[in-house]
């Protein structure tokens, strides 16, 4: 089978090289990939902010295909399903432990970029059906992600929610939480990216640039309430403004490390408005096969921002790693 190899923590490391076709034993599907999306994670593993990576490896946590061949012993499963492999495959349900995220597609797993992968049976989601596979590739990680912040608050009609850029989590949770009934705040320092979150449903909008303290314009938004849940997407660089525009009794879940991970708080915002810092490491099989069925249910289409050949996995992890280009998620297909 053709791979896509990185041999090395550098974004000059892709080699394109071909691999025996890997067999499906007990328990275990082999799925024809499709489609691939990126991560900040992947761009971490290419650039060796990831620790405990073995090289050379097939990158790419998320991708999507169909059953092509089925081990002994799997019976809810056909030749030519289409499929989802979640991130984790050790992660069923139920609360994270180290042995739930010692199994990383991807990381310390053959990831995405192949044409063949073995997974186990019990790690595959359907693909809802009104997605192609470059869509279906953006769920493992991205709308898994957003699917748990979003039911972290337990929205309801009349929340309000602040998300912090266009990535693939913050346009996810966006659709989520607009099917909730929920007000939504959307900070970024693009106007024409501003402009594509209104389209698809942010009530108010904030250009970070333009108004730096954005924390203190989601209090002045919301009548001094603040927000019910705010999806921390950056980091260090900006965990104090989401704790300042969060409503007491909030919910500030971080998820995000690109603005750094060292950071000094002031406790006192926290215990005065009881607030709830969740952090997240994506969530388990339980959790995408729920966040697919939000997303078939609402019909939810995810948003890709650009799709690269194989050929061309440098180029789209540069797209990636550059940084406040994308809007939504960068695809790879086979």
């Amino acid at each position: 089978m053709k791979v896509t190899q990185l041999t090395a923590p550098s974004l000059s490391a892709f080699r394109q090289t071909e691999l025996p076709d890997p067999k499906a034993g007990r328990g275990e599907v082999l799925v024809h990939l499709r489609a691939a999306t990126l991560n900040f994670v992947d761009v971490a593993i290419a650039t060796g902010s990831f620790p405990g990576v073995p090289f050379p490896m097939i990158p790419v946590a998320d991708g999507a295909g169909e059953v092509a061949a089925i081990g002994e012993g799997v019976i809810d499963l056909a030749i030519g399903d289409r499929v989802i492999p979640h991130f984790m495959s050790n992660w069923q349900g139920g609360a994270v432990t180290a042995h739930n995220v010692a199994a990383m597609r991807g990381i310390t797993l053959p990831g995405s970029l192949a044409e063949y992968v073995v997974v186990p049976a019990s790690s595959l989601v359907a693909l809802p059906s009104h997605l192609d596979f470059i869509q279906g590739a953006a769920l493992p990680i991205a709308a898994t992600t957003a699917w748990n912040a979003v039911r972290s608050a337990q929205l309801r009609p009349g929340s309000v929610v602040v998300l912090l850029g266009t990535g693939g989590v913050s346009i996810f949770a966006l659709q989520f939480a607009k099917a909730s009934g929920a007000t939504v705040i959307l900070a970024s320092s693009s106007d024409e990216k501003l402009e594509r979150a209104r389209q698809i449903g942010a009530d108010h909008l904030i250009n970070y640039r333009a108004t730096p303290a954005w924390d203190e314009e989601v209090l002045k938004i919301t009548g001094g309430r603040g927000a019910d849940l705010v999806v921390e997407t950056v980091g260090a660089a900006t965990i104090t403004r989401s704790l300042n525009a969060a409503a007491v009794g909030g919910t500030v879940f971080t998820i995000g490390f690109v603005g750094g991970t060292s950071s000094t708080i002031d406790l006192l915002p926290i215990i005065l408005k009881s607030l709830r810092i969740v952090g997240n490491s994506t969530g388990s099989v339980a959790d995408l096969a729920e966040a697919a069925r939000a997303i078939s249910a609402h019909h939810i289409t995810p948003i890709i921002d650009r799709v690269f050949d194989m050929a061309d996995t440098s180029a789209a992890y540069a797209e990636l790693s550059a940084g406040g280009r994308h809007f939504g998620k960068i695809a790879i297909v086979h």
